[in-house]
């Protein structure tokens, strides 16, 4: 026999997209194009910060 799952989202917890930068709490566009490209919420201006002075 094969089993039938259901598979509706309202039973998952999806992480809701929204523009807020983790380092600064600030809502920046470029948050959601950060995170495609390195796995980080941050925005443009906390990205290139933390490449210049990475500690």
């Amino acid at each position: 026999m094969i089993k039938k799952t259901n598979n509706n989202s309202t039973d998952e917890t999806v992480e809701e997209l929204d523009n807020i930068c983790e380092s600064c709490k600030k809502e920046h566009e470029t948050v959601n194009q950060n995170l495609i490209l390195t796995g980080f919420k941050s925005c443009e201006s906390c990205r290139v910060s933390k490449t210049m002075f990475p500690i």
